[in-house]
């Protein structure tokens, strides 16, 4: 199909994303961070691309690209920069904010995952109960959050859900408060 026989995306734009091809992060040591996912979470190493130009910018920077297989068609990449500046993070932005979340099949999968990656001797946070999914958090060896999430969710709590989501973004934007247009998710979550 041609790109003008492709239907419009649902907020009209022209673009249908088919999913996330792969998401990116930096890591401190590529053989480490393969290890690491293959033994803690059972990610499979895929492919790796090594370069000494940076193939956009055609910038010298040699650098090595991993990428794992996440499940389900979903790809988590990592670049080994060695020629930069040692790794660090936003410190405006606290730690619980950026994480790697992946999704797991049921409560039952997520409390053995979280005495596995303790059996590691990984120091865990969780359950934590969000109304609609449990999850547990971790930091893998680059300082990345690691969040394992199970839904618990009914279909009437996501349509609920869906539906307030518009009145929740205008609420937020205009009072930069919590919205209670879905009050009911955090009382489920107590």
């Amino acid at each position: 199909m041609s790109g003008s026989d492709a239907a419009a995306g649902p907020s009209g734009s022209p673009i249908r994303l088919r999913g996330i091809h792969h998401a990116a992060y930096r890591c401190r040591d590529a053989a480490e961070t393969v290890a690491w996912y293959g033994k803690v979470l059972g990610m499979e190493y895929t492919t790796a691309f090594a370069e000494d130009h940076v193939p956009s910018t055609g910038a010298y920077d040699p650098y090595m690209h991993v990428f794992l297989d996440a499940g389900n068609g979903n790809i988590l990449a990592f670049f080994e920069l060695p020629n930069q500046p040692d790794m660090g993070r936003d410190e405006n932005t606290p730690t619980w904010v950026q994480h790697l979340a992946f999704k797991l099949g049921s409560e039952d999968e997520l409390m053995r995952a979280k005495d596995h990656v303790e059996s590691l001797g990984i120091e865990v946070l969780g359950p934590t109960h969000h109304g609609i999914f449990k999850s547990i958090y971790f930091f893998d060896p680059n300082g990345h959050r690691v969040e394992l999430a199970a839904d618990i969710a009914t279909d009437d709590q996501l349509a609920e859900l869906r539906r307030v989501a518009e009145p929740m973004l205008e609420e937020w934007s205009r009072t930069k408060r919590a919205p209670r247009h879905a009050a009911w998710l955090h009382e489920a979550a107590r």
